[in-house]
């Protein structure tokens, strides 16, 4: 333990460990340092003001984007909040008893594992993920939900697992159903992805299912990342939700994709947009 250590050398500590490892945990950091948490949000806030990292939920990511190329899970968790959760219930309310499906890494999937939790109908329901955090959400449904996880190499950034080792088991599954997470859903470039490792996986989920659905919130559509995931023509379903650019939806709509906009509940409300029109597709 550090606990007896200057607290301006603890905290040029924390930042090295940051810098280091792209995203550490509060509570991470307490064990580390043998502190209390509220100490390490005192020094991460003091830290973030000298403009030397950036807060985020549950912790701190590196503040130069040349060293952040990828948002980590937790900085991306509080953006589009309720527009993510109704994309969840949306997709979990697609799933029925009995039914085999893939949950990629990412936000918006994590929302379809929290809405599955809540969904106290479904019984013998399988999931596979390379997701720890959607393998925890998961874990107060079993047995109800039998939840498989891919192993391979940790990428601490997304709590996620890549080759090697982790696409194997697709290789030998034949799901119902891939719910894929994206960085970007363009009507020419399709869907891609910030980060190699984790597009590599998700094209072998969409290899491995029967019915791929994208989902991304509506700051996503639009957007062209630098790793390509599939075709538009590889996917069957868009969902997605009211932030969403009209005139991306309707091209994409045009190009034969079946988008589907979730509601958003906000402060008690709900709202839900007019429907698209996506060329006979639902």
């Amino acid at each position: 333990m550090d606990e007896g250590i200057p607290p301006e050398l603890r905290r040029n500590r924390m930042l090295s460990l940051v810098r280091e490892r792209e995203f550490m945990r509060v509570a991470d950091l307490s064990t580390i340092f043998g502190i209390s948490e509220v100490t390490v949000r005192t020094d991460l806030g003091l830290l973030a003001d000298q403009g030397a990292l950036q807060r985020v939920h549950g912790g701190a990511i590196v503040r130069d984007p040349e060293l952040r190329l990828e948002r980590s899970f937790e900085e991306a968790l509080d953006e589009y909040a309720a527009e993510k959760a109704g994309i969840g219930r949306h997709g979990a309310g697609t799933i029925r008893s009995g039914e085999t499906i893939i949950l990629d890494v990412g936000t918006s999937t994590t929302a379809i594992a929290k809405a599955l939790v809540a969904r106290s109908d479904l019984t013998d329901v399988t999931v596979f993920t390379s997701s720890l955090t959607i393998a925890l959400e998961l874990e107060a449904a079993i047995p109800r939900i039998t939840v498989v996880i891919t192993g391979g190499t940790l990428r601490p950034k997304q709590h996620s697992l890549v080759d090697p080792m982790a696409g194997f088991i697709f290789e030998n599954v034949n799901a119902s159903t891939a719910f894929i997470g994206c960085n970007g859903v363009h009507p020419d470039a399709g869907i891609t992805n910030v980060n190699l490792p984790e597009a590599e996986m998700k094209r072998k989920m969409v290899a491995a299912a029967q019915r791929t659905v994208v989902v991304a919130d509506g700051s996503k559509l639009g957007n062209i990342s630098v790793a390509k995931v599939a075709d538009l023509s590889d996917i069957d379903q868009l969902i997605t939700g009211p932030s969403a650019p009209p005139e991306v939806v309707a091209k994409l709509a045009g190009r034969g994709v079946a988008v589907e906009i979730a509601e958003s509940r906000i402060s008690g409300t709900t709202r839900s947009p007019a429907p698209v029109d996506n060329g006979g597709n639902t």
